[in-house]
């Protein structure tokens, strides 16, 4: 089963945006209240910032989505981001980010980089954004960011109408400045509108940004090959511990 556009059958019969299920009970709310504040939920407490940016689909480039990352900085060189469709209280969790400084990624394998996307276009054109953070104080971390590469897997393809994670993974790419990599203009108005900001005057305003010294042209393969990525799904034997009966 190769990644596409046409979700996996049978699929759930349901109206809505959410997921299949009853409401919430008054006890798995109080089950929750009291977890809350009996367990430390340290990883979770660890995410310190939300970045709103685009990511498009590595096997199919027309396909275009808004992502929400609440990310955690393990170290200088290393962020991991849980990705949301939207920031609303009702958001689905629809896939995770890795990010790389260049000196981890210039270790990497050649065939792991092609894995691997930039962020220099992204950050400079103003698409990636920090939601309602001002730009003052936002500017030192992207200047480090545009020097980064993200490995995203979407586990949810919520833009097919997927109400359910179906099917395999899917590879997502950053958004370029040539061809398929532009963003759909409608898409941006309509985060633009959302957050009452304008990506253009952002993207006027990090014009100050250096442009980094190499980008690996590993990294965002496509523009060199015009080839992407998907995952196939395939029965294999497992590794047996122990005989079944």
């Amino acid at each position: 089963m190769a990644s596409s556009d046409k979700s996996p059958e049978p699929t759930v019969p349901f109206n809505g945006r959410q997921p299949p299920g009853d409401p919430m009970t008054v006890q798995q709310h109080i089950l929750d209240k009291g977890a809350s504040m009996m367990q430390s939920l340290k990883p979770i407490k660890k995410m310190n910032q939300h970045m709103c940016t685009f990511a498009l689909y590595s096997h199919d480039m027309s396909r275009q989505i808004e992502t929400h990352h609440y990310v955690t900085r393990l170290n200088q060189d290393f962020l991991q981001s849980a990705v949301y469709d939207t920031d609303d209280f009702n958001g689905r969790l629809i896939g995770v980010e890795y990010i790389v400084s260049d000196k981890i990624f210039e270790a990497l394998p050649r065939d792991e980089q092609k894995l691997w996307h930039s962020h220099a276009y992204e950050i400079k054109s103003g698409l990636w954004i920090n939601p309602r953070v001002p730009e003052v104080i936002a500017k030192p971390e992207l200047k480090n960011l545009t020097k980064t590469y993200g490995k995203f897997w979407c586990t949810w393809q919520v833009d097919r109408g997927d109400r359910l994670p179906l099917g395999a993974p899917s590879l997502m790419m950053s958004p370029q400045g040539v061809n398929l990599g532009m963003v759909r203009p409608e898409l941006v108005q309509k985060r633009d509108g959302k957050y009452n900001i304008s990506t253009d005057s952002m993207k006027q305003g990090r014009l100050e940004f250096n442009e980094p010294e190499w980008i690996n042209p590993q990294a965002d393969y496509w523009k060199q090959h015009g080839k992407g990525f998907a995952i196939d799904i395939e029965q294999t034997e497992m590794k047996k511990i122990a005989p079944f009966p």
